[in-house]
């Protein structure tokens, strides 16, 4: 894979404890200094017009200057420093990159994967939080969309996490399709089945909630019986991965149990998604917060384009995912 990549996102300083650090690069490069095929690409930082375009001016006003400042304790989870704003932009920045390059055909081998931080799908339209400023992947989708070499985005995010702010910006747009997998009552407490979109976004969101403790074939499951479909249905000309590593089972910061192998397993089924509905692929770090299982998960992801074959389990999914799964069906009536 070709990883998008800057030292200027090392700047990004949260202090000695938060979980969210430049460690989490620096364990992804030691963790890729071992696989064969790994390129690196710096990118230019989004422009200020590219982040408005998603974000409220007030709010991208207001947190400059509280960068300006020195930064601080913007919430009790999002800490920011001096160097905030140029890491922020330029995580952003590889965002656009990857799907950028990806539209202009690059595939297999050379597919795209931005590990910019801090990372972007909690930031909402008007305000920061859990860790993130600038939603990354939606200043991505709204950049080529904008540029018209895309008509219909779609994201998929696998964080632990629910994307609140990628759904905030697009949840009644019909352009862009927001898909989530995530630990159901895990903050910020948002993403339930019944959050499908408005207006022209109606059935253009589709959340997944799953009970803590599911594993690879819950994930697996849940994308072959619902993700699938929605992004056939929807026939997006990108597909954008918010690659978040915290469901893995030995996270710090989740209940999930999906391994090292269920990553492989989960990109093997968004690329050969992709191939089926012609859409080109990309990915985007977000969240991923134990340092070794962070680097193994995305190393994975570069294996299996790589060619490595990813090794299926013989567990059966939870008849809970079973059930969540068909009522999100039912509710997006696939």
């Amino acid at each position: 894979m070709r990883f998008g990549y800057s030292e200027r996102c090392l700047e990004h300083d949260t202090g000695e404890r938060h979980p969210e650090n430049p460690d989490r690069l620096r364990a992804i490069r030691r963790g890729l200094a071992k696989r064969h095929g790994v390129e690196y690409v710096d990118a230019e930082p989004a422009a200020r017009e590219d982040v408005v375009a998603v974000h409220d001016e007030e709010y991208v006003d207001e947190l400059e200057a509280f960068l300006d400042d020195g930064g601080g304790s913007w919430d009790p989870d999002t800490v920011a420093s001096e160097g905030t704003w140029d890491a922020a932009l330029t995580s952003a920045g590889l965002a656009q990159w990857a799907a950028q390059v990806a539209l202009d055909g690059a595939s297999d081998r050379d597919t795209p994967f931005a590990i910019g931080r801090p990372p972007g799908h909690h930031a909402v339209i008007d305000d920061a939080m859990g860790f993130c400023f600038f939603n990354n992947a939606a200043v991505a989708a709204q950049t080529v969309l904008d540029e018209g070499v895309a008509d219909r985005v779609a994201i998929f995010d696998w964080d632990v996490h629910h994307g609140n702010g990628t759904q905030d910006i697009f949840y009644d747009r019909g352009d862009v399709l927001y898909a989530s997998i995530h630990e159901d009552g895990l903050y910020p407490d948002t993403g339930a089945l019944e959050e499908t979109g408005e207006g022209d976004g109606e059935a253009a969101t589709v959340n997944l909630p799953l009970a803590a403790g599911a594993g690879d074939a819950d994930y697996c499951y849940a994308i072959d019986e619902a993700i699938a479909p929605a992004l056939d249905r929807f026939d997006p000309d990108l597909v954008i991965v918010s690659a978040g590593f915290d469901a893995h089972r030995h996270d710090p910061i989740s209940r999930m149990r999906v391994s090292s192998e269920g990553y492989a397993l989960m990109t093997d089924r968004i690329r050969s998604i992709a191939d089926d509905v012609g859409a080109a692929d990309a990915y985007v770090l977000e969240g991923g917060y134990g340092l070794d299982t962070l680097a193994e998960g995305v190393s994975m992801v570069h294996e299996t384009y790589d060619g490595r074959t990813p090794v299926d389990g013989d567990d059966e999914p939870d008849e809970k995912t079973e059930s969540i799964v068909a009522e999100s069906r039912s509710l997006l009536g696939l």
